[in-house]
């Protein structure tokens, strides 16, 4: 069967010296959303203030501009141009994990944010995506936090794109991931039901368990193998999401008294995330870290391919960096 054709791009003029474009394509899931909304989606760090600001100086498509109240279309392609900050360095691999007219997956190494952002224009997946293969190649259908690594699903089309974002709207998406979390659950297997509202007091991005206005959220656990570093309990857990939302797994095995191993948000200090995006976090909070990055991998996934409609299922290997943490085992993504 051959897939449909791609999704459009915009004209482009290469940036004056001193700023850059970043780029976006509209998920099919976004039809509908003000130009505003969308970018608070994508850009979720920035203050509503500095993002009207931004939207307001110019958002580009076509060589036509954009309003905040622009109603957004799957597809639709524009840019924002700013000037250049200084950018973290990312990792720059992009292993293909599966590839053909209408899929690619691609095993993200933690640390590569998906989208641009704020911080991030020219060290994002989608960049690297669009650099190596191409402007019209594939995007990304869904969310992986910076560090997390793992399966990552992109549309090659816009039917494929448009398909993959009912997919996953619809829970017909089956998802297992990996991870480390301190501590040693007393059951070999456990669930956590708490719903989930968006926005703490002390991090507007962060997610918080409420009850009277959270969305209805469930991870179901497995544990795997508990072990003991340096005299202190961990536990490698298989995490089952059977809802989607964001930053569920971390939130929920905080929820449950084993929060993820390295997690600055939602570690043993609330603290700890504001202090490490200003670049002051403490050589003491680093240790009771005890990774750079929060121990989560999606391990696989499965769900209905878009062009023949027979369930596929990808896996991706913990990476080198957890699994030096379990003490060099081998963990294969299914155990």
């Amino acid at each position: 069967m051959r897939a449909p054709s791609t999704v459009t791009t915009p004209s482009r003029d290469e940036p004056p010296e001193g700023y850059v474009d970043l780029p976006f394509v509209v998920e099919p899931h976004y039809a509908g959303w003000r130009l505003e909304r969308y970018l608070r989606e994508k850009i979720r760090r920035l203050e509503p203030s500095r993002l009207r600001g931004i939207i307001q100086r110019g958002v580009r498509c076509e060589e036509r501009r954009l309003k905040p109240s622009t109603p957004v279309y799957p597809g639709l392609a524009f840019r924002i141009r700013r000037p250049v900050s200084a950018e973290p360095e990312t990792p720059t691999s992009l292993p293909v994990v599966f590839q053909d007219d209408w899929l690619l997956v691609l095993d993200k190494p933690a640390g590569l944010p998906i989208h641009p952002t704020a911080r991030y224009h020219k060290g994002t997946l989608v960049s690297l995506l669009r650099e190596r293969f191409g402007e019209c190649f594939a995007e990304p259908a869904h969310r992986l936090d910076r560090e997390t690594s793992g399966l990552v699903v992109c549309g090659r089309t816009t039917e494929s794109c448009r398909l993959l974002g009912r997919l996953f709207l619809s829970r017909e998406v089956h998802k297992e991931y990996l991870a480390l979390c301190e501590g040693h659950p007393p059951e070999d297997a456990f669930t956590v039901d708490a719903p989930i509202a968006e926005g703490t007091e002390l991090i507007r991005i962060a997610v918080r368990i409420d009850f009277q206005v959270g969305k209805e959220s469930r991870t179901r656990f497995q544990v795997l193998q508990r072990f003991t570093r340096e005299g202190e309990p961990f536990s490698l857990l298989r995490c089952f999401p059977e809802t989607g939302r964001q930053h569920q797994i971390r939130i929920h095995l905080r929820e449950a008294g084993f929060p993820l191993v390295g997690d600055k948000m939602y570690g043993p200090d609330p603290g700890y995330f504001d202090r490490f995006s200003k670049h002051c976090l403490e050589p003491e909070a680093w240790l009771r870290l005890r990774l750079p990055r929060h121990a989560l991998h999606a391990a696989r996934i499965s769900f209905p391919h878009p062009g023949t409609g027979e369930r596929v299922s990808f896996e991706a290997p913990l990476p080198e960096d957890l699994r030096d943490f379990l003490g060099g085992e081998r963990v294969e993504a299914l155990g």
